[in-house]
């Protein structure tokens, strides 16, 4: 199974171009992967730079033939003519999905900019079983958030439904396979030696396995390689890792390979692929 996670930036690439399409094909050419975790998905938007307001969901749908989309909006407003505008994020998935979930993320109350955040989960049929994939995009500007949102994270993963009551089995009360092995991807915007993705890989009191870092997992002592201000930042400002991929430790044995394309230009981000046997 090849997973690509991605924050996209609102499609637009470093050429100031908004493009949903060259998101997909790049998607495609680099990996071809069986499961697409994309952020900074935007639906009406005309004020994000290079943005008509177009509704990047339905156009990343229309150019994913063979994939089920699903979309998480954390932030969902009006815009002056009435329409509503949405900023989020992405599952694609060619393989078959079960139960979907939207998560909003804590949103306390800050003294700099913040917007409210959300993780989207999709139980996946991987090849070697079911699995949650849960992708999300923590607080750019307010550490405190992004600690709010990491310990939000920690608790979703230990309160996994197992669905064992049995009376009633209709409806919407059908149940569906929840494991508690995952994938958390996405865009933190924390650098690896921030202690809270150290807080993030700690072991759970309940005994829920824990998390491992997948480049960590296949490249012990090794840095990450640099996922964002790779090919555009301010002066004064560096490259750094702040896009991972994590998994339970009961899947490191099944990594592969994780790599990031570092000379794409189609976000101000750059492109994480893991492969699993």
């Amino acid at each position: 199974m090849r997973l690509l996670t991605w924050n996209v930036q609102w499609c637009r690439g470093i050429d100031g171009v908004v493009d949903p399409a060259r998101i997909a094909r790049e998607a495609r050419r680099l990996a071809d992967p069986d499961v697409l975790c994309l952020q900074e998905v935007s639906v009406g938007f005309i004020s994000l730079p290079g943005s008509h307001g177009e509704n990047q969901v339905d156009a990343l749908r229309a150019a994913l033939p063979g994939y089920q989309v699903f979309y998480a909006a954390a932030v969902d407003v009006p815009r002056a003519d009435g329409a509503r505008q949405r900023f989020g994020n992405v599952i694609a998935s060619r393989l078959a999905v079960g139960r979907v979930l939207r998560h909003a993320l804590p949103w306390p109350p800050a003294t700099v900019p913040s917007m409210p955040r959300a993780a989207l989960e999709t139980v996946i049929e991987a090849p070697f079983g079911p699995l949650r994939v849960l992708t999300t995009h923590l607080e750019y500007y307010s550490s405190g958030h992004r600690a709010a949102q990491i310990e939000r994270l920690r608790e979703l993963h230990c309160d996994t439904n197992g669905e064992t009551v049995a009376e009633e089995d209709e409806g919407p009360y059908r149940p569906f396979a929840h494991p508690q092995s995952a994938i958390v991807c996405g865009d933190f915007n924390l650098p690896p030696q921030d202690p809270l993705r150290a807080r993030f890989l700690e072991a759970f009191v309940g005994g829920a396995p824990k998390f491992v870092d997948a480049w960590e997992a296949l490249h012990p002592g090794a840095p990450h390689p640099h996922t964002f201000r790779v090919h555009e930042r301010k002066e004064g400002q560096s490259p750094y890792c702040c896009d991972y991929v994590f998994v339970t430790e009961d899947l490191a044995p099944r990594l592969r390979t994780v790599s990031v394309d570092g000379e794409n230009r189609a976000s101000d981000h750059q492109p994480v692929l893991v492969e699993f046997a």
